[in-house]
């Protein structure tokens, strides 16, 4: 198993300086890729170009880079140019967001995601391959067949005539397309103890495409809070971890309750979600189970981390992406120092 740093998107509490701050660490530590969000704010290609300047060996990677944001063929021209930037460091996230980013902020419809993520993925390697573009897709007809449209190929030889494609994905089915066509999988509330079945679904994709789950990136994103204190740890990752049960979504529609609902939180996560549509925050954090929060995060000092860690590797984790809650870049730069002792501790780094 080898370490990720998830960094999320740019918010009031961070900044650029902070981020590559922890790029460079992360880098040094020999941490083996650095992750960058988007929403509706700031997007990760233009960050994750930019720390690949000032990076040596890290790889940089989308986590995602929004499918309705972008048609394929702009993300093929992003992924191309930013791995050869790079020197071939570049790892390319793809996800479907949700339909309220996707009809609310990119006016594209939600409908059918499963099928244009299929048609996406591609679209997106056949440009990347320099393959002349003609694609026969319900979603994305190239070239359109009703105009002057000219079937093109990317018109400079990038670092690599392939960029590891990831794919975020959280229900069964989209859980089945990742293994299917994708080279990994970014998870998120990764729970040793329920991840069985997730990769259950994903190793019945691999096998549809003829291959096995030896060599798929399973690649969560995991809280990581260092302290004596264990549901002190906690705490801090509340907030967090109510936006995604109870805002991440509407009431009929998030997929995140659903996960946790399926790992056996489903009275708690109507409770923050009721909480967190109403208004009221501060009570939808603190109606997140502890033991939830436990389960899907690296919390408590950093022995107790070190066997966590050994937990989430035999549960078929091959990149352990940290997230960190700390309050400033000195504390967050010492929360990836402990973690890669802790790595190392565990005896299950690579």
């Amino acid at each position: 198993m080898r370490l990720g740093l998830s960094l999320g998107y740019l918010t009031s509490t961070s900044s650029p300086a902070d981020h590559l701050a922890l790029a460079r660490e992360a880098d040094r530590l020999g941490y083996a890729v650095v992750w960058a969000a988007e929403a509706y704010g700031s997007d990760s290609p233009s960050v994750l170009a930019w720390l690949a300047g000032q990076t040596e060996r890290i790889d940089v990677g989308a986590a995602v880079m929004q499918i309705p944001a972008r048609t394929p063929a702009a993300t093929a021209m992003t992924a191309a140019t930013i791995d050869t930037l790079s020197g071939g460091r570049f790892r390319l996230g793809l996800g479907v967001s949700g339909p309220q980013v996707s009809e609310g902020w990119h006016g594209v419809r939600f409908g059918q995601p499963l099928a244009r993520t299929r048609e996406y993925v591609d679209i997106v390697r056949a440009a990347i391959g320099r393959q002349r573009v003609e694609y026969a897709g319900t979603h994305y007809p190239l070239p359109l067949p009703d105009g002057p449209g000219k079937a093109l190929k990317l018109n400079f030889r990038p670092h690599r005539a392939q960029v590891p494609i990831y794919l975020a994905a959280v229900g069964p089915r989209n859980l089945e397309l990742a293994g299917e066509i994708a080279d990994g999988w970014l998870a998120i509330f990764y729970s040793p103890e329920t991840a069985a079945e997730q990769l259950a679904r994903i190793a019945a994709g691999r096998a549809r495409a003829g291959r096995e789950l030896a060599g798929f990136d399973v690649v969560p994103t995991v809280p990581v809070v260092v302290g004596a204190d264990v549901a002190a740890c906690a705490d801090q990752v509340r907030g967090y971890a109510a936006l995604y049960l109870g805002g991440m979504g509407s009431r009929t529609q998030n997929f995140y309750h659903q996960l946790a609902t399926r790992m056996g939180f489903g009275t708690a996560a109507d409770e923050v979600q009721d909480h967190f549509l109403a208004g009221r925050l501060r009570e939808a954090a603190a109606a997140v189970p502890v033991e939830f929060i436990d389960r899907t995060s690296l919390l408590g000092p950093p022995e107790r981390i070190a066997r966590r860690m050994a937990e989430y590797a035999a549960a078929g984790v091959t990149t352990l992406s940290v997230s960190l809650f700390d309050g400033d870049t000195q504390a967050r730069v010492a929360t990836l120092r402990t973690v890669a002792q802790a790595l190392d501790a565990a005896g299950v780094g690579r």
